[in-house]
């Protein structure tokens, strides 16, 4: 399990985390997101969605590198996520991981 995949299952677990492509884009305009996470079978209207709002909410935006189907998996979610948001890191490191990616 990389680096990554670890600091986002832990967010999950320990923080506060939103899914889904809407609910990201609704948080994010409001400025309640810190980073958001994007698969990379998102689909691509909802992709560049969240890839604007980002740029102009100044969110760091992560492309996984795996399908919606992973990291649901990842997330410890019995569905697809093709976008998720993180409002609260927890325990997790994923804010540091993502300036270094």
């Amino acid at each position: 399990m990389t680096d990554l995949n670890k600091s986002i299952a832990l967010a999950v677990k320990t923080g506060k985390v939103l899914f889904g492509a809407k609910n990201t884009l609704k948080n994010a305009k409001t400025g309640k997101v810190r980073l958001v996470v994007a698969a990379s079978s998102c689909p691509q209207k909802f992709y560049r969605d969240v890839e604007y709002c980002c740029k102009l909410s100044k969110i760091p935006l992560i492309v996984y590198n795996g399908t919606s189907k992973d990291l649901g998996t990842i997330c410890g979610k019995h569905y697809t996520v093709s976008v998720l948001a993180v409002r609260e890191p927890g325990d997790s490191d994923i804010l540091k991981v993502a300036e270094s990616g």
